[in-house]
């Protein structure tokens, strides 16, 4: 019953283009640490073995010092470590998986065809195969069996289950069942999945254990727990520096500063993304003001305004003047239109042209 910690998709020295230039930098420097974060982890857990299952770094090109920690990392672990290349880092004559030396203890896998290493003391397969390009349409699993003679059997692989048209090594479901594999380790896929099963084969992805984008909000992480032939007691442990989260603040009845602290109470370490909703007034929210205020409070801000008319506005549709007859025809739009997205873009031109008729300025 070996004790394992399962890993992937740490996309190191990713360009982190959605901040500024030098939170960018800051941040690439910030998720080389997960390695180390990842080797602790390693140490407390008292894991066996680690399997990494593709696309530790973003593209072939690799600064030096990502390497190096990478390495230092992983030979502190202690125990076997695998790494199974993915479509971001395939194994090639030029990748950093070919052009370094790797720490005695870790076993990068080099090919398309899978490979087993036999961990003898702990009674204990691994098997494992990489990607040697950025894509690979051919199933991974396709007549993969592994014998039932007793031992544990553990699979690490960068493939996309349940999607056979997938270019990404696709996985279907029948071929895990099939397999005969006790757990399999899986990258690709940057969402944890939990732990799932097919027939008798256990399978998860740990995702990302750090957010790149507001795509992948959240904590972050990978996962850590032992396997046996009845079955993978796995946990999800969080490793992230910082995470992206996406907050509302209602802002009806209230100012949008006040909306705003009601939303992000503890998120200074965080990169924030604070969508204003609710009813406002004519001007809407301002949220040039609000980010030159409340910027330095967080990682990162950004603010989107999302907010209605209120009701009081649409009052004076009522009136016999140009005022008037202007919102009665965007109220008329406003009710007609299919989707959030049109109300969002009608709700904007009101306040335009309100501002226009009335002679305000609004930034």
């Amino acid at each position: 019953m070996p004790k394992i910690v399962h890993a992937a998709d740490l996309h190191l020295d990713s360009a982190f283009g959605g901040l500024p230039v030098e939170k960018a930098r800051e941040r690439r420097r910030e998720s080389r640490e997960i390695a180390g974060r990842l080797a602790e982890l390693v140490r407390e857990e008292k894991a066996e073995i680690v399997l990494l299952a593709g696309d530790l770094f973003d593209g072939e090109r690799v600064f030096p010092e990502t390497l190096e920690q990478l390495k230092a990392a992983l030979a502190g672990m202690g125990c076997p470590v695998f790494i199974s290349p993915g479509n971001h880092d395939p194994y090639t004559l030029h990748s950093p998986y070919a052009a370094t030396d790797w720490p005695g203890n870790v076993h990068i896998f080099r090919g398309e065809a899978m490979e087993a290493v036999l961990l003898p003391d702990l009674e204990c397969v691994v098997c494992g195969a990489a990607f040697t390009g950025p894509a690979r349409t051919s199933p991974p699993l396709a007549g993969f069996a592994v014998p039932q003679d007793g031992r544990l059997c553990l699979l690490c692989l960068h493939g996309d289950v349940g999607r056979p048209a997938s270019r990404y090594g696709p996985v279907p479901r029948e071929h895990l069942a099939a397999s005969g594999v006790q757990y399999a380790a899986l990258g690709h896929v940057h969402q944890c999945s939990g732990v799932q099963r097919d027939g008798n084969t256990f399978w998860a992805y740990p995702g990302c254990p750090e957010g790149r984008g507001f795509d992948e909000p959240g904590d972050r992480g990978v996962l850590a727990g032992s396997v046996d032939p009845e079955g993978a007691a796995l946990r999800f442990v969080p490793l992230c520096r910082r995470r992206y989260r996406i907050l509302e603040a209602d802002v009806t009845g209230v100012s949008p500063g006040e909306a705003l602290e009601a939303a992000a109470p503890d998120a200074a370490e965080d990169i924030c993304r604070i969508i204003f909703t609710g009813e406002a007034e004519n001007a809407g929210v301002d949220l040039a003001a609000l980010e030159s205020t409340y910027r330095d409070r967080f990682y990162f801000l950004e603010l989107r305004d999302r907010t209605r008319p209120a009701r009081s506005l649409w009052d004076r549709a009522g009136e016999d003047t140009l005022r008037g007859l202007f919102l009665r025809e965007m109220k008329r739009r406003y009710d007609a239109a299919p989707g959030e997205a049109e109300r969002e873009e009608i709700t904007l031109a009101v306040r335009f042209g309100l501002a226009a008729l009335e002679g305000r300025d609004l930034a």
